[in-house]
């Protein structure tokens, strides 16, 4: 796969994974978001989920980064007119060896939302690395592929494979104590989260088939192919979004 494939794929796509509104708004409910509240969309990609934290807490001030910057491009021009929101470059875990903003310098936040991005770097990693970005008495809230049973089809274990760190809700907790933290909720992403996601990518996959070179072609089977896979064995796996703070 090539970049330049994938993200001519991504590019205009108004989600980078599973998630719609209501689950902004559960999570943000759980945590006691005030209207006021600092938040943080940490891996914000084209800010899918900045008009719901905002519905969520009005009179917010929001803080969305994202590693690719043609993500943090497109959402910075979709709130370019907001004073309520701020979008720039940045990674999940602050890395020496680059300019980049360490999350924890850009708070504290009330709040710090990740949608379906802490595996880049670990859960318990990308944990630590937050806690000192949370005001007093934060909150986190991520989404993390699990399963959701304990003998999934064959084709489902072959998809996630790649994904050694592939667990259930109980390992999901699990982790969160290692890091020194405690769950307060977890639901499962629903249905019509993950159609926010694969509707908008399949119709951007019929639109770019026609006249698609080999390498984009390839990139266009390997997206479907996900949403088939996720069609076909749904039951058997899923996002856990989980509602954290430091123990």
């Amino acid at each position: 796969m090539t970049h330049k494939a994938f993200f001519l794929l991504h590019r205009d796509l108004p989600r980078e994974g599973p998630g719609e509104r209501g689950d902004v708004s559960w999570a943000a409910e759980v945590a006691g978001l005030r209207p006021d509240a600092a938040i943080c969309d940490a891996a914000c990609g084209p800010g899918a989920d900045i008009p719901a934290l905002l519905f969520a807490a009005p009179h917010a001030r929001v803080v969305g980064f994202d590693l690719h910057a043609p993500f943090v491009d497109d959402a910075a021009a979709r709130f370019e007119s907001d004073p309520r929101v701020t979008v720039m470059q940045g990674r999940l875990v602050a890395d020496a060896a680059d300019d980049l903003p360490d999350p924890a310098a850009l708070g504290p936040f009330d709040f710090l939302w990740c949608a379906g991005a802490a595996y880049f770097v670990g859960l318990r990693a990308a944990l630590r690395a937050w806690a000192p970005a949370l005001a007093p008495g934060g909150h986190v809230a991520f989404s993390e592929a699990v399963w959701l049973t304990d003998d999934p089809a064959p084709e489902a274990q072959a998809f996630w494979a790649g994904y050694a760190a592939m667990t259930d809700a109980d390992g999901i907790a699990g982790r969160v104590a290692e890091a020194g933290w405690e769950t307060v909720a977890t639901r499962v992403l629903s249905d019509a989260a993950w159609e926010g996601y694969f509707g908008p990518m399949e119709r951007r996959i019929a639109a770019l088939r026609p006249g698609a070179d080999a390498e984009l072609a390839a990139v266009l089977d390997e997206a479907a192919e996900e949403a088939r896979i996720w069609r076909t064995h749904r039951r058997d796996f899923g996002y856990l979004l989980s509602v954290v703070r430091p123990a």
